[in-house]
């Protein structure tokens, strides 16, 4: 079987080809606190042109991926993935749930701390953001970091955004077939995740 963790960043799985426009060392500085598995490859294909015929993909993965593509990237993302799966393979992916962000960011204390920095020790200290806290009762920290992405790399930048509706309605226009959407929250924090596994359509 052919599977695909596409931009898979500090979460590289086994039995799956892992993909991210970082190489693993580049990902082991991007995350310095995350713990890598020993043997793991990360390739670095172009996920616009996937090195795979057309329908020979049996599972494709993309958690916290496609809010990275730009409104003109994103077609071209969802077109490829649609021609390399098998049909009736999965694509399962997870997106930040914006509306519950929105909500969040509009309730939150409009009170600002301090300027964003992402070296290590401001990482591991919390001040990464700004706040020096990652909790979700601060417009300027976390919470906007999860609208605009972290910004601590090229490619760490959120450029586009999404709701059950959307993705609702993308699907059905590329013809996959909807088993299930859940919810989830990112890495034990309170930022709510919309998850999704779709079926291609023969």
């Amino acid at each position: 079987m052919i599977k695909l963790n596409l931009g898979c960043g500090g979460r590289p799985l086994d039995g799956y080809i892992n993909v991210d426009s970082d190489t693993l060392e580049n990902l082991k500085v991007r995350y310095p606190t995350y713990e890598f598995p020993g043997g793991v490859v990360v390739e670095q294909y172009d996920i616009f042109n996937l090195p795979f015929e057309e329908g020979t993909v049996d599972e494709i993965r993309a958690d916290s991926l496609i809010e990275h593509l730009s409104f003109a990237e994103e077609p071209k993302f969802l077109y490829e993935v649609r021609r390399v799966l098998k049909p009736s393979g999965l694509f399962s992916f997870s997106v930040p749930d914006f509306v519950y962000i929105i909500k969040k960011w509009l309730h939150a204390e409009d009170v600002w701390k301090d300027f964003y920095r992402c070296d290590e020790e401001a990482i591991k200290s919390g001040h990464w953001f700004g706040q020096y806290s990652w909790e979700l009762d601060q417009r300027w920290g976390y919470l906007t970091a999860c609208l605009f992405g972290p910004q601590n790399s090229e490619g760490q930048f959120h450029k586009n955004c999404y709701t059950v509706q959307k993705i609702k309605a993308i699907l059905k226009k590329l013809n996959f077939k909807i088993q299930k959407i859940s919810y989830y929250y990112w890495k034990n924090t309170k930022i709510r995740m919309i998850q999704v596994e779709a079926l291609k359509n023969a």
